[in-house]
C-alpha cells in the first residue's frame, strides 16, 4: 500500500505543474489537494480488493476530469462514506422495535439554514429527542469497531515533545481514503468571525480552530470531548479541552484579518440540533501535527453536509453559527468584504464541515495531519514543515 501512495502522491504533483491547474498559489494547492482526494477516495470507493491497476486507472482518470467534476466526485465519495456510518450508528443505538419518529419530522421546520443559531428568535418548540439505546460512549464505540472496522481514542500522544498533549488514535483498520475522523463544533462563515469567541485574538486561548478554504471557520473547543447521551446542543458551553493550563499553538489553518471591531455574541437562546454527543469519531480536533522524521496519515477535506438528509443530522457534530440569510463574503489578499447576500445554495441547504480522510492505510496508530502553519508567521518550536511549498501555497 505505500507503493500506492507514493503512486498517487507524484501523480499530485505531476499534476500540479500542468497548465489546467490554477496559476494562483492558494488556488493551485486547494485543487492539487482536491486531486489527491480524488484518487484516494475514488480508490478507496472501489473496496479492499482494490489493487494497482485501479489505482492507474483512477489516475488516468485525474489527468482528464475537470476540477469541477473531480470535486463533486470527492463530495459524493465522503457522502456515501459518511452516509454507511450514519447507518451503522442507527443499527447500534435505533431499537426497531421501539416506535421512533423521524428526526425529519421531530424537528420544527426553519427557514433558511434550519439551524442558525445567531440573531434569529429563539425557537419554543425543541425538536423531539429520539429515544436510543442507553449505551455509554466507550460500549458505542467499540460496536462501531465491530461494524466498520474501526473507531478512535484520545489518550496521551506519542509525539516526542512537552507540547504534545493528547492525540489522536485509530483502533483498529482502515484503507486508504476512508473517512477516519469528523470535526465538530461551531461553524463560522467570514461574515461572523467578530462573534467567534477572543475576537481578535481568537487562538490566544483555543487551540482547535481550523479554515476551509472558503474561509469557514470551525471551533471545536465548545464540544471538546463530546458528552453521553443524544441532545439538544447549541453549542453556547465552552469547555476547555486542554489536558493542561498552558496554552499551546494548536491547529492547521488559523488567522485572519477582518477590517471591524470585535462584537458581543448574543446568539445563545434556546434553539440548537439534536446531536448524538457519544459520536465516536467526532475527534478530528485531537489529531497531532507529525514530528520531524514522521509522516503525516491524513489529510482534511471539506465536506458540504447535505441538509436534506435529515435523518443523518444527528450523526452531524456541528451547528452554525449566524442568521438563516447567508452573507456571501469576497476575499481580497488577507480581508474578506461583504459582497451582497444569498439566500439558498445551488444545490440545496449545506453544512460546511470538514473530515479528516486518510492517505495511506492505518491500523492502531496515531493519526497524524499536516497543520500548515503560515510560514509567513512565527511558528512554534515544535512544528516542523511537512512540506514548505506547500504551506507557502496554502497561505499566499
Amino acid at each position: 500500500m505505500a507503493s500506492l501512495f507514493n503512486k498517487f502522491q507524484d501523480a499530485v504533483r505531476t499534476f500540479a505543474r500542468t497548465p489546467s491547474f490554477s496559476r494562483d498559489p492558494r488556488r493551485l494547492q486547494f485543487e492539487a489537494d482536491i486531486n489527491r482526494l480524488f484518487m484516494y477516495t475514488s480508490f478507496n470507493s472501489l473496496g479492499k480488493n482494490a489493487d494497482e491497476a485501479d489505482a492507474d486507472q483512477i489516475i488516468d482518470k485525474a489527468t482528464k476530469a475537470s476540477f469541477d467534476d473531480q470535486q463533486k466526485q470527492v463530495q459524493e465519495n465522503i457522502h456515501n462514506q459518511v452516509k454507511r456510518f450514519c447507518t451503522a450508528m442507527d443499527g447500534i443505538l435505533i431499537d426497531v422495535n421501539e416506535p421512533q419518529e423521524s428526526q425529519s419530522k421531530a424537528t420544527p421546520s426553519r427557514s433558511g439554514l434550519g439551524l442558525a443559531v445567531g440573531k434569529n428568535s429563539p425557537i419554543t418548540n425543541h425538536p423531539a429527542i429520539p429515544k436510543t439505546r442507553p449505551l455509554k460512549r466507550a460500549e458505542l464505540s467499540q460496536r462501531l469497531k465491530d461494524s466498520i472496522g474501526y473507531t478512535l481514542d484520545v489518550k496521551p500522544s506519542q509525539i516526542p515533545h512537552s507540547e504534545a498533549g493528547q492525540g489522536l488514535f485509530l483502533n483498529g483498520e482502515a484503507n486508504v481514503g476512508a473517512v477516519i475522523a469528523i470535526y465538530p463544533g461551531v461553524i463560522y462563515s467570514p461574515a461572523y468571525y467578530r462573534y467567534i469567541p477572543g475576537y481578535p485574538r481568537v487562538n490566544a486561548q483555543n487551540t482547535y480552530l481550523i479554515t476551509r478554504y472558503d474561509g469557514t471557520v470551525i471551533n471545536a473547543q465548545p464540544w471538546g470531548y463530546g458528552g453521553e447521551i443524544r441532545e439538544l446542543w447549541d453549542g453556547s458551553k465552552t469547555l476547555d479541552t486542554r489536558p493542561n493550563s498552558n496554552v499551546t499553538e494548536k491547529g492547521s489553518d488559523r488567522f485572519w484579518k477582518i477590517l471591524s471591531k470585535p462584537l458581543e455574541s448574543k446568539r445563545v437562546g434556546s434553539g440548537g440540533e439534536v446531536l448524538e454527543r457519544r459520536n465516536p469519531l467526532a475527534f478530528a480536533h485531537f489529531a497531532n501535527h507529525p514530528a520531524k522524521e514522521m509522516v503525516p496519515n491524513v489529510m482534511v477535506c471539506p465536506y458540504d453536509f447535505p441538509l436534506t438528509e435529515k435523518d443523518m443530522r444527528t450523526y452531524i457534530p456541528n451547528i452554525s453559527f449566524g442568521t438563516a440569510e447567508e452573507v456571501n463574503m469576497r476575499r481580497f489578499g488577507n480581508f474578506w468584504f461583504k459582497w451582497g447576500t444569498r439566500n439558498s445554495e445551488s444545490n440545496g441547504p449545506v453544512l460546511r464541515t470538514l473530515v479528516l480522510v486518510a492517505t495511506t492505510s492505518l491500523c492502531d496508530e496515531e493519526v497524524l495531519l499536516n497543520y500548515r502553519l503560515s510560514n509567513s508567521k512565527r511558528r512554534p518550536s515544535w512544528y516542523t514543515p511537512v512540506d514548505e511549498e506547500e504551506d507557502r501555497r496554502r497561505w499566499s
